[in-house]
């Protein structure tokens, strides 16, 4: 196989991985817009979302949302963004907070994580909507 030959099937590999994660995003998406449409419904009231940066420090946000894992390193919230809560950040960032981008939501949460805390996006809300993810810091 030449050298272009392996480029384009890393190329088309690559362009597929790409395919199925958008339509992946799109399954979870619809999953946190049933998800944020029923807490409301419920009345799980949303709670400020503070993260974590890389040197352990707790940070503001400027989301409010509800947290998915105990340990509260994703969350999704009031608008239906799906975050990461583990952040760069120094002084700055602990002074002012931080503006989370949101993520390309997946149907499995914590894949690939050594922590123990994985499972599907659909079980995760399941949790938050039967109180059993603790919502404060």
């Amino acid at each position: 196989m030449s050298d272009h030959d392996r480029a384009e099937a890393a190329r088309i590999r690559l362009e597929l991985a790409e395919q199925h994660a958008r339509g992946e995003a799109k399954e979870a998406q619809a999953l946190i817009d049933w998800f944020v449409a029923e807490a409301h419904r419920r009345g799980i009231e949303p709670v400020p979302l503070r993260a974590t940066t890389f040197d352990g420090h707790k940070v503001r946000t400027d989301k409010r949302g509800w947290y998915l894992r105990q340990n509260h390193s994703v969350a999704i919230d009031t608008d239906g963004g799906y975050h990461s809560l583990v952040v760069a950040g120094g002084w700055g960032a602990r002074l002012r907070g931080v503006t989370l981008p949101g993520d390309q939501p997946q149907l499995v949460v914590g894949r690939g994580g050594r922590d123990g805390e994985t499972g599907t996006l659909r079980e995760f809300l399941q949790w938050v909507l039967e109180g059993r993810v603790e919502q404060r810091d």
